[in-house]
């Protein structure tokens, strides 16, 4: 499996055996139940007994804590009217243990679910070919990208639709998107029955599963001096196709280029540096502020940039890591914004694996703040021209669509301002 991370770290644990006490390991319920007495030996015994181990006194008052779990672990099996999915039961004290953390962007995978990360990181899977954007405070969960020529485009699915009903009885919401995007995965060429909200009125479509190709990076000449590029999400090779396209479109004589980051919620910090080191001289993407400290140096870019100027498209959806692009390139690279204020998700989480079965758990671990020390978190981005999209336009457009995009408009008129202003005169 390909390794990446959110941000790099490395855990290393370690058991020290000192201040060590004996410890039945087929009875750890003996040491935590209420009913039961605590074996704690001491001396040579587990050379000889084979039923004890040794932990540190710090790891055992460690599992004291679960005393609880485990009286209830054992109730269930011995106790319960049924029989017990003990796997099951372990897999969501696991999940309960992370929204105990009280954050959205913080939760387990089992084994199934940490393979189908990785499986979308490629960018290829079997399914309906919609982005979901889900809310964690409101629960909504909105289209954010339909996939060109994919099946959801060929039914009728819109950008701004909410995803309300997948089959006939799963109302949709943020805690159960995953169980949904389950059920619209599937073998090829079967159907699906999703229902959306639009407008208020709830649009049923039959729609047949399809092998999805998502394509990350979209680009093209506006004129003979405006490039325009669209970067959808930072998965997958983003990093590399954006840079091959900005360089086809310095070749095809852009002088600037219109970054497009509107619906993009984020994704890996590493190509947004790769990205950013592109319009970049030495610098840093961004500062991290853990529990305890402030890190410099995590995400730095080096000498030698494009000589193009730069104007960044943001929306309400643009989130994440577009946001530490955004801000990066506003601070450093003189990159002017258009559009609305961004959603302000200005913190950043590790992904890890946990355990021996493919199990994982994405966890967030620090916020950033821009190089000249703005935050974003909660906040946003607030836009140099804003540009509200007017009442009833949801921004579903054709690539590069001039004719309707009041926002890539606004974003052309700037460019060519600045490249009028940037000409020097003899």
């Amino acid at each position: 499996m390909k390794k990446k991370t959110l941000i790099l770290m490395i855990l290393i644990s370690a058991v020290l055996l000192t201040s060590c006490s004996l410890i039945p390991a087929s009875k750890l319920e003996a040491m935590f139940g209420t009913g039961g007495d605590s074996v704690i030996r001491s001396g040579e015994a587990a050379v000889k007994n084979n039923d004890t181990v040794v932990i540190s006194k710090e790891e055992y008052e460690k599992y004291r804590r679960f005393a609880d779990l485990f009286d209830i672990f054992d109730a269930a099996n011995e106790s319960f009217y049924q029989e017990t999915d003990q796997e099951k039961m372990i897999e969501n004290a696991v999940r309960g243990m992370m929204v105990g953390l009280d954050d959205p962007y913080s939760f387990y995978y089992n084994p199934e679910e940490y393979a189908e990360l990785w499986e979308e990181d490629e960018g290829n899977y079997v399914g309906i070919g919609v982005l979901i954007q889900a809310n964690m405070e409101s629960q909504i969960c909105t289209i954010i990208r339909v996939f060109k020529d994919g099946p959801a485009e060929k039914a009728g699915v819109q950008r701004g639709d909410i995803l309300y009903k997948v089959g006939d009885d799963l109302f949709v919401n943020a805690d159960n998107l995953q169980d949904a995007v389950d059920i619209m995965r599937g073998v090829p060429d079967t159907d699906v029955d999703v229902t959306f909200l639009r407008g208020g009125e709830e649009i049923k479509y039959t729609i047949t599963r399809k092998p999805v190709n998502v394509n990350r990076v979209e680009s093209k000449m506006i004129d003979q001096s405006i490039g325009y590029i669209a970067l959808y999400e930072f998965a997958g090779q983003c990093e590399k196709e954006f840079e091959n396209d900005l360089n086809s479109l310095i070749e095809k004589g852009a002088k600037g280029v219109i970054i497009d980051l509107r619906d993009n919620t984020g994704g890996w910090v590493d190509q947004a540096r790769y990205i950013a080191d592109l319009f970049m001289d030495k610098g840093e993407l961004c500062y991290l502020k853990y529990r305890n400290e402030e890190v410099h140096g995590d995400y730095l870019t080096k000498d030698g940039k494009v000589d193009v100027k730069i104007v960044i498209l943001i929306n309400e959806n643009t989130a994440s890591s577009s946001e530490i692009l955004t801000g990066a390139l506003k601070d450093c690279a003189d990159a002017v914004t258009v559009g609305v204020n961004s959603f302000g998700k200005g913190i950043i989480q590790g992904v890890f694996t946990v355990g021996d079965k493919g199990a994982g758990y994405q966890m967030t671990v620090a916020q950033y703040f821009t190089p000249k020390g703005s935050a974003v978190h909660k906040i946003g981005i607030e836009p140099d021209y804003e540009v509200p999209l007017p009442e009833g336009d949801n921004g579903m457009y054709d690539f590069a669509d001039t004719e309707h995009d009041i926002q890539l408009n606004k974003a052309i008129e700037v460019m060519k301002e600045t490249l009028k202003l940037s000409i020097p005169f003899a």
